[in-house]
């Protein structure tokens, strides 16, 4: 349940401030990388003593081939994760419901604000690297943040670290492909405006664009765990 409550509120504050830029015009880019940090501040918060805050299966992947999680929690790890990324994407849409309804009536221009789509058309590989070099990141940064406050008086900073983390991807390397880095982030609410009818959605329009975030950070979050323990890990002797 944690896990399911903690992806929720990402989406809640994501996909709120993407509604709030799109469908009123209020803020900006700048706006929506602190939207995005906030929302994985809070989320973190929310599940954070109970399953440590995963909120990925990206991250809960490269947890587990660095050994750091047992494979026997995966399934209900990730299937909370996927299913609150759904449930936030559904909460935004129903909050915002008569504005849709108002500004895109057919739903064709707005899928958008729940999905990420790439910068550059018709083609598959930018978009699929700029996620698995930003999951990389994401996950070589995460690590550093965790392993440096382990068991640290100051580990109540490591949450405000790691929205500061996402805020700096999504400053820095968010446009390719709109930063997803979680395939909950991106393919659950993908799969809802699919089954609500949006249009253009990447996902039933015969596109591959649902594929770079979901494979690129399934991909990059690995990498880079991996990275990490051959750079940085702390060398435990015996």
């Amino acid at each position: 349940m944690a896990e399911l409550l903690g992806t929720m509120f990402i989406l809640l504050f994501g996909n709120g401030v993407n509604a709030m830029f799109v469908l009123f015009n209020l803020g900006g880019y700048t706006n929506i990388t602190f939207g995005w940090g906030l929302g994985v501040f809070l989320g973190i918060l929310v599940s954070n003593r109970i399953t440590g805050a995963h909120l990925n299966p990206a991250v809960t992947l490269a947890l587990i081939v660095t050994k750091r999680f047992p494979l026997k929690k995966a399934p209900l790890y990730m299937s909370a994760q996927m299913l609150g990324g759904f449930l936030g994407a559904a909460i935004v849409y129903l909050f915002y419901h008569a504005k849709f309804k108002q500004f895109d009536p057919n739903l064709e221009h707005t899928a958008g604000i729940f999905s990420t789509f790439p910068a550059i058309t018709n083609t598959f590989m930018p978009g699929f690297l700029a996620e698995i070099i930003a999951s990389a990141i994401l996950m070589f940064a995460i690590l550093a943040i965790v392993e440096n406050f382990i068991n640290d008086k100051a580990g109540f900073l490591a949450p405000f670290a790691v929205a500061a983390l996402i805020v700096a991807i999504g400053m820095s390397f968010g446009a390719m492909h709109g930063y997803a880095m979680n395939p909950a982030r991106d393919f659950s609410p993908r799969l809802f405006t699919a089954i609500m009818g949006f249009k253009n959605n990447g996902l039933t329009d015969g596109s591959l664009i649902w594929a770079a975030p979901v494979f690129g950070s399934l991909i990059g979050a690995p990498l880079g765990a991996f990275i990490f323990d051959l750079t940085l890990a702390k060398k435990v002797t015996q």
